[in-house]
């Protein structure tokens, strides 16, 4: 004997947090899947970017611009140095500080990342018009920045 199939719950599927939620999920996943095809992690990007954008910085400094943890900023460091992506040497003012400078195969890596990104955007955002994808950052932007100035946090990203 057969039975009807279930009716879906559709109580929470039009709650904005579950959107979010779900959708998060998804940009996650794109996101982490276009940077593991060129070998790199969401760290990776933000550091390369980071120092592309504001040029050589201590550690400390780095991990701040970026908002990667300090627990998580040494590990990240160590993998772009192993792959010549970024130069670390002593600070010549303070010589127990490193300087992390971005290397030219690193800013090649970052160039292929970007790329990557722009791909994991497109494909995110597909269904929405321009418009509409502009309209859906400037609401998520308000939202974020709503939330980040009523909890005391910075534009710090999730890990």
């Amino acid at each position: 004997m057969e039975h009807p199939p279930e009716p879906s719950p559709a109580r929470w599927k039009n709650l904005p947090t579950w959107l979010l939620t779900q959708t998060a999920n998804h940009a996650h996943r794109l996101v982490s899947d276009g940077f593991a095809a060129a070998d790199a992690r969401g760290y990776h990007y933000r550091i390369l970017a980071t120092l592309d954008e504001f040029g050589p910085a201590s550690q400390a400094t780095l991990g701040r611009r970026s908002g990667i943890h300090v627990s998580d900023i040494v590990a990240t460091i160590n993998e772009l140095a192993d792959h010549d992506l970024v130069d670390r040497a002593p600070d010549p003012t303070d010589r127990r500080r490193n300087v992390i400078t971005l290397t030219t195969p690193g800013k090649r890596q970052l160039r292929r990342l970007e790329k990557q990104l722009a791909h994991s955007q497109e494909e995110l955002l597909d269904p929405l018009s321009p418009a509409e994808r502009q309209q859906l950052t400037g609401l998520l932007s308000k939202l974020l920045e709503h939330h980040n100035q009523r909890t005391g946090y910075p534009d710090e990203p999730l890990r």
